[in-house]
């Protein structure tokens, strides 16, 4: 995918999600639907399938946190419902494996530190939502909350050794009634940058 139709899809979707949540009266579930919607429009529009269907979706996801950012929310707050939307509207147009789970969770963490958010709360609403839609999904809420901690604390490597510890830290335990096992180890990959 070019670089200019992957901003005219996170553009489109940033759009969609702040005209879905203005004046909503319940916010979540406004930008569950949205979300899920801006998925299911995007892969239908272009037919696409695998790797091409994932970015689509993880595209659509970094529109959904722009938005929810220009609105006013913050980002690791609303990373739940961007989840649960973004693997609700996957199903509905593709088949969803964990890989999905886990590079949507990433994608919510990383997207969250680009905005200025909470990388720890974006991580652990990733894999509440994930367990919120296990269900839906066809996956077991154990399974998805492990896919899902895994991407968060793989992105989070991405950004630096202290935005690690701090989602390890939030993800060690139960979240939701799940136990939540962390696959380890994930180093940072950027030198000593700060999250």
């Amino acid at each position: 995918m070019r670089g200019s139709e992957k901003q005219g899809n996170i553009q489109n979707a940033k759009i969609a999600v702040v005209d879905a949540i203005q004046g909503a009266g319940d916010i979540a579930d406004a930008l569950m639907d949205a979300t899920a919607g801006i998925v299911v429009h995007s892969v239908k529009a272009t037919r696409a399938v695998g790797a091409e269907l994932l970015r689509l979706v993880f595209d659509s996801i970094a529109g959904a946190v722009a938005g929810v950012s220009e609105v006013g929310v913050e980002a690791g707050e609303a990373a739940r419902a961007i989840m649960v939307g973004s693997l609700r509207g996957l199903r509905q147009v593709g088949d969803l494996g964990l890989e999905a789970v886990g590079g949507a969770a990433g994608t919510l963490v990383r997207e969250t530190y680009v905005v200025g958010g909470d990388v720890a709360r974006a991580a652990k609403g990733s894999v509440e939502g994930a367990i919120e839609a296990a269900r839906d999904i066809g996956v077991s809420a154990e399974d998805a909350a492990s896919a899902a901690a895994s991407g968060a604390l793989k992105a989070a490597g991405e950004i630096s050794s202290s935005a690690v510890a701090e989602v390890r830290r939030v993800l060690t335990g139960t979240i939701s009634g799940v136990k939540v096992v962390l696959k380890e180890p994930f180093k940072s990959s950027r030198k000593h940058r700060a999250a």
